[in-house]
C-alpha cells in the first residue's frame, strides 16, 4: 500500500489525538501526583483542538483515505463532534469525584484519549479490518479502565466478565466477517454491496456471516439475548468508568452498526431486519420489566440502556432515510441523557459515599430543589414525557417504524415505554414526596454544578426545539450512508 499525503487530512483529527496521547503520557511523568489539573487541562485542550480540527478539515461530500479503508463525510464529523463534546464533560462531572477517590490520575487520561481514537476510527471506518481495529482499542481501553481501581473487588469481577464476553463478541464479530470476506471476496464495505447486488456472492455463506456479524455486534450493543455483561459492568465500575461506558461509546456503536449493516449489506435489509426486529423487542422488554426490580440506580441505568439500544434498533431496521436519521437522533438525545444522570449521582456522592441506591435521592428536592428539579427533566426525558427531547426522540422513531407498516411494532413499543415510566417516575416520587434519610449538605464543584444545569435545561431546550439537530442527522444520514 503506498502512502499518499493527501490521506492525512481526513485522518487529521484521529493523528492529532494519536499524537497528544503520546505526548500526556510523558508529560504526566513529569508531573507531580498534586498536579494532576495540568493533565486534566491538557486533555480538555485535546478535545477541543480536535474539534475545531474536525471542523476546519470538514469538505462537502464523501472523502475517502488510505484505499477507501477510512472516510471523512458528513455523519462521521458530526458523530465525531459529539463524542468530543460528550468526552468532556464526563471529565468536569468526574473530576471532583475521582480526586477523592485517588483515580484522578494520568493513566485514566490518557485511557480516555486512546478509548476516543478507537471511536473515532470506528466512525470513520469503511473496511472490516479498520472497523474492528478501532472497535478492539475502544474495548481494551474500557477494560482497563473499569479495573482502575484495583483494591475493588466488584470493579476486578466487572473488569473480567467484561474482557470475557468482549472477548466472545469480538470472536463472534470476526468469524462473521470472514464469512462475508469467503461470500464477496472483498473486506471493503462498498465493494461487498457490489458484490451482492451483482449477484456474484454465495448466498447461503453470505446468510450465515450475517447471522454471526449480527450476534457480534448485539452483544457490543448490549442488547438482549446478548445482554449479561452490561448491568455488572454498570454496578461494579466506578460511576465515573460507568458514565463513560454509557456516553461517547454508544455514538460509535451507532456508527458501526450502520456502516456494516446500511452501507455494507443494505442489499440483506430483508435478512437483517428480522433479526434487529426479535433483538429490539425482547431488549424492550427485559430491559424495562428487569429495571423495576432494581434498587441500584446504576443496574437500573444498566437495564434502561438495554432499553434504548432496543428502541435505536427501531430505527435501523425501518430501512430508509427516516429512519435511520431518527435512529442517529435518539443515539445523540440518549447520550446527553445518560451524560446528566450519572452527572448527578456523582454530584451527589462524596468521599467514602456512593449514591448509587435510589434510597439515596429521598427528598432530594429539600436538600437542593435545583439540583431535584434538573434530575426531573433528565428522568421525564428518559421515559419520553413532553416536552423534553426524549419524546420527540421516541416519538420519531416510531413514526419511522409505522411508515415502514409495522404499526403492531410500534403499539409494543408504546406499551413498554409506558412500563419504563414507572421506575422512572419512581426517582421523581423519592425525590419530592419522601423525607430524606441524610441532611449532610450537597457540596459539588461550580463548573460540575453550571454544566449539570446546561445539561438538564439543554434536555428542555432541545425538546422545544428539535428540528435543527434532526435535520442534521437526517443530512448526514442521507450524505453518507445511502449516496455512495
Amino acid at each position: 500500500m503506498n502512502f499518499v499525503i493527501s490521506d492525512l487530512l481526513p485522518v487529521l483529527p484521529e493523528v492529532f489525538v494519536l499524537t497528544m496521547a503520546c505526548v500526556i503520557l510523558i508529560a504526566d511523568l513529569m508531573i507531580r501526583q498534586n498536579d494532576r489539573l495540568v493533565t486534566y487541562m491538557l486533555v480538555q485542550l485535546t478535545l477541543l483542538g480536535c474539534s475545531l480540527i474536525i471542523v476546519g478539515t470538514h469538505e462537502n461530500g464523501v472523502v475517502y483515505a488510505f484505499h477507501n479503508m477510512l472516510v471523512d463525510d458528513l455523519m462521521s464529523d458530526i458523530l465525531k463532534l459529539f463524542t468530543c463534546l460528550a468526552l468532556s464533560m464526563m471529565l468536569v462531572y468526574s473530576r471532583l469525584y475521582l480526586t477523592v477517590r485517588d483515580m484522578f490520575t494520568g493513566e485514566f487520561m490518557v485511557l480516555v484519549l486512546f478509548a476516543m481514537l478507537g471511536m473515532m476510527v470506528m466512525i470513520s471506518a469503511n473496511h472490516f479490518l479498520t472497523l474492528y481495529l478501532g472497535l478492539e482499542l475502544l474495548s481494551l481501553s474500557l477494560y482497563t479502565m473499569v479495573a482502575l481501581k484495583r483494591d475493588s473487588a466488584i470493579s476486578i469481577e466487572a473488569a473480567m466478565k467484561y474482557f470475557v464476553l468482549g472477548a466472545l463478541a469480538s470472536s463472534l464479530l470476526l468469524y462473521g466477517m470472514s464469512m462475508l470476506y469467503g461470500a464477496t471476496g472483498t473486506l471493503e464495505l462498498g465493494a461487498v454491496t457490489k458484490a451482492i447486488t451483482s449477484g456474484a456472492a454465495e448466498k447461503n455463506l453470505l446468510v450465515f456471516g450475517l447471522v454471526f456479524v449480527v450476534s457480534g455486534l448485539a452483544f457490543k450493543l448490549g442488547v438482549v439475548p446478548f445482554h449479561m455483561w452490561v448491568p455488572d459492568v454498570y454496578q461494579g465500575a466506578p460511576t465515573a468508568i460507568t458514565m463513560l461506558i454509557g456516553s461517547a461509546p454508544k455514538l460509535a456503536a451507532f456508527a458501526f452498526v450502520a456502516r456494516i449493516l446500511v452501507e455494507g449489506l443494505q442489499p440483506l435489509v430483508q435478512h437483517w431486519s428480522g433479526m434487529l426486529i426479535i433483538l429490539a423487542i425482547a431488549s424492550m422488554a427485559v430491559g424495562n420489566i428487569s429495571a423495576i426490580a432494581q434498587t441500584n440506580i446504576k443496574r437500573m441505568f444498566a437495564y434502561s440502556t438495554i432499553t434504548h439500544m432496543g428502541f435505536m434498533l427501531l430505527g435501523l431496521l425501518s430501512g430508509n432515510v427516516e429512519g435511520y436519521g431518527a435512529s442517529m437522533f435518539y443515539t445523540v438525545v440518549y447520550v446527553i441523557m445518560s451524560l446528566g444522570a450519572f452527572g448527578m449521582i456523582m454530584l451527589l456522592s462524596r468521599e467514602g459515599f456512593e449514591a448509587d441506591t435510589l434510597d439515596d435521592f429521598k427528598g432530594l428536592s429539600r436538600r437542593s430543589p435545583w439540583l431535584a428539579f434538573l434530575m426531573l427533566l433528565l428522568m421525564f426525558s428518559m421515559a419520553g414525557v413532553p416536552p423534553t427531547v426524549g419524546f420527540y426522540a421516541k416519538f420519531s422513531v416510531l413514526n419511522a417504524v409505522v411508515q415502514t407498516g409495522h404499526i403492531w411494532l410500534a403499539v409494543i413499543a408504546v406499551l413498554f415505554s409506558l412500563v419504563g415510566a414507572f421506575y422512572y417516575l419512581r426517582i421523581v416520587k423519592l425525590m419530592y414526596f419522601d423525607a430524606p434519610e441524610s441532611h449532610t449538605p450537597i457540596a459539588v464543584d461550580s463548573d460540575a454544578a453550571l454544566l449539570l444545569s446546561v445539561n438538564g435545561l439543554g434536555v428542555l431546550l432541545l425538546g422545544l426545539l428539535p428540528n435543527a439537530l434532526m435535520s442534521a442527522c437526517s443530512a448526514s444520514v442521507q450524505l453518507s450512508l445511502l449516496l455512495h
